[in-house]
């Protein structure tokens, strides 16, 4: 992996997790509460791109970095949302 690769798919991690993170605090906000369990289901869906990541390594060639990218980075985002929650 290139270090231009892994700090596109570190940047859209981060980019998911800050925006995610804004979103719920002007909820809380807006409403007082957030909705429960958000947090599981963002790590379900951490889990789908994660394998869609996989697949599209594995069956496509380098002309999908993008693609793949975006993948890795937003599976690494939910799972880092969902590990933060659960830790706090």
């Amino acid at each position: 992996m290139t270090p231009l690769r892994f700090l596109r798919i570190a940047g859209i991690a981060a980019a998911f997790f800050v925006a995610f993170t804004v979103s719920q605090a002007v909820t809380v906000a807006r409403t007082g509460e957030t909705i429960p369990g958000i947090h599981f289901a963002i790590a379900a869906l951490a889990v789908f791109f994660l394998v869609g990541a996989w697949a599209t390594e594995r069956t496509q060639g380098p002309r999908q970095n993008a693609r793949k990218d975006l993948l890795w980075g937003l599976g690494a985002g939910g799972l880092a949302i969902f590990a933060i929650r659960l830790l706090s």
